[in-house]
């Protein structure tokens, strides 16, 4: 599995034949000048959307290269290629419009490989439904926002990523998005140990003697 990182909250998961996107970019967060975003240009089999917002639901940009997209927008569970994916409803501030005082976000535990990957979006509190803790478990790969700014901060991400005990745990929402520090403040509040690749390839036995390991991936 590879994983590599394109911006906000969008990862790419290439595995076998198989390519999976997590909160891919549209063309239309980059004409709303709010973020410095760009959209994404690759295509995928299975694109997850978080939040339906244009930072994080351009399913059009990952099948404009000849793959039919098969896209997961909400709560439910799902299989495709081999890949079941549970998504739970939660809540996000992120990107509101006029007036509004939440908005819909679904936290995806993605199941692949023999491993479980689990992508929180733009989830705005530091903690899970009732539902999503019993169904979660042993998470080999935690995604998890640290840019305030209507979802999770770094004492907040910090807080969740310490109560799901994940093996290794990916920030994002700090590139092209979110409060200036957001990164360097959430690994300051983790200890200050982390790890930078451009580009992340493991297996499930890479994931056996890790306990939290902050791997930041650079777009």
């Amino acid at each position: 599995m590879v994983i590599t990182h394109h911006g906000g909250q969008c990862f790419k998961v290439s595995f076998g034949d198989l390519t999976l996107v997590f909160d891919p970019i549209s063309k239309a967060s980059s004409q709303s000048g709010a973020t410095s975003l760009s959209p994404v240009r690759f295509g995928s089999d299975i694109a997850l959307i978080s939040r339906n917002h244009p930072d994080m639901n351009g399913a059009a940009e990952v099948s404009s290269a000849g793959k039919e997209v098969f896209v997961i927008s909400g709560p439910g569970e799902y299989e495709k290629g081999g890949v079941t994916v549970q998504g739970f409803l939660t809540k996000s501030e992120y990107g509101l419009s006029k007036g509004q005082l939440e908005a819909t976000n679904t936290v995806y535990a993605v199941k692949l490989e023999g491993m479980t990957l689990v992508h929180l979006g733009a989830l705005a509190e530091p903690a899970l439904s009732l539902e999503a803790r019993e169904a979660i478990d042993d998470i080999d790969v935690l995604f998890v926002p640290v840019g305030g700014n209507g979802v999770l901060d770094a004492a907040g991400a910090a807080k969740l990523a310490t109560i799901l005990e994940p093996k290794i745990v990916i920030p994002m929402h700090w590139s092209g998005m979110g409060e200036k520090g957001a990164l360097e403040h959430y690994i300051k509040e983790e200890g200050g140990a982390s790890e930078t690749v451009d580009k992340l390839t493991i297996k499930k036995k890479d994931t056996q003697d890790k306990d939290g390991a902050i791997i930041v991936i650079t777009p």
